[in-house]
């Protein structure tokens, strides 16, 4: 089992002619990933031959020739894509994932980061409003392993298993990943960490709590924002399954901005010491670094 993505879902990439779209669909290909189209209206018709990236000859992808459509809606019509991976530039990326919630696509990753945070704002209330679940912008997307690869998460880094990952940081999701990668993974969510994503903590936690598969939840999130005390309320209510947290960012200095767009904090609001003592109060373990969260999973998996 899995959430949001499996071995049937087809996927289109919008902006896949592109050198980030390109570089991405081939490594998604070589893992196996079902990418049935691209899109590019300037350059429907043709197709686009790929082979497999170096380093990457034993996974599972057979890459071949991809057709390019002029839209959203051709291609479903075409392929019975369900969903998308959004690799256009910022000032493109509304009107990509407007298009793709009009075509009625089940799923849109966007991928996208420098996104105008008002641009967010509008796409993710109009995909929610048309039915299609939005994952980021400014997110590396999401794995099933074994099975599908949406966006730029690397594939040979993790195998099949039976924890689910929710994470606001790409590169913290990569290294659970490997630090876990005995154990394996039902499906690992990188949401992204702008002020506004389409998808949630809370909504992966939900989905993990119902996959039959996934037996212990990691939550990887950052200072800024209060997405991990949300998240910590609904966990007191709704969660059964065990859960490991870790928190980026104890060392930042107050009313800085770090990486993330998201990653602000003001005065105790945001901060990593608060999401902490959040999480914990609802029977969270938290690491200290993403060694010794890694260390807490396993304890946790052996009833220690």
């Amino acid at each position: 089992m899995a959430i949001y993505l499996t071995k049937e879902s087809k996927v289109l990439v919008q902006g896949m002619t592109g050198g980030e779209g390109m570089k991405h669909t081939r490594r998604m290909l070589a893992a196996g990933t079902n990418v049935v189209g691209g899109v590019n209206p300037r350059k429907a018709g043709r197709t686009v031959d790929f082979d497999v990236p170096p380093g990457l000859e034993g996974l599972a992808g057979a890459p071949g020739a991809v057709p390019v459509f002029g839209s959203v809606t051709d291609g479903m019509r075409a392929t019975g894509a369900d969903v998308t991976v959004v690799f256009v530039p910022p000032a493109f990326a509304k009107a990509a994932v407007v298009e793709a919630a009009d075509a009625g696509i089940g799923l849109a990753v966007v991928i996208t980061e420098g996104i105008p945070v008002h641009d967010s704002v509008a796409f993710t209330a109009y995909a929610k409003n048309k039915g299609t679940r939005v994952i980021g912008p400014n997110c590396p997307g999401l794995i099933t392993p074994g099975q599908s690869n949406a966006g730029i998460i690397p594939a040979d880094i993790t195998k099949p298993g039976r924890i689910g990952l929710v994470s606001k940081s790409g590169t913290l999701t990569y290294q659970l990943m490997y630090e876990l990668r005995d154990i394996g993974f039902s499906t690992c969510v990188g949401i992204g960490g702008d002020p506004v994503v389409g998808t949630t903590h809370i909504d992966c936690l939900a989905a993990f709590e119902d996959d039959p598969d996934t037996e212990l939840i990691v939550l990887i999130g950052e200072i800024g924002g209060d997405a991990e005390e949300r998240a910590a309320a609904y966990l007191r209510e709704h969660v059964t399954k065990p859960v490991v947290g870790y928190i980026a960012g104890f060392t930042a200095p107050e009313g800085k901005t770090m990486g993330h767009a998201g990653a602000i904090v003001s005065g105790s609001s945001g901060t990593a010491a608060a999401k902490k003592e959040a999480l914990e109060a609802v029977g969270v373990s938290v690491g200290s670094t993403p060694t010794e969260t890694a260390k807490l999973v396993l304890a946790r998996l052996e009833g220690r």
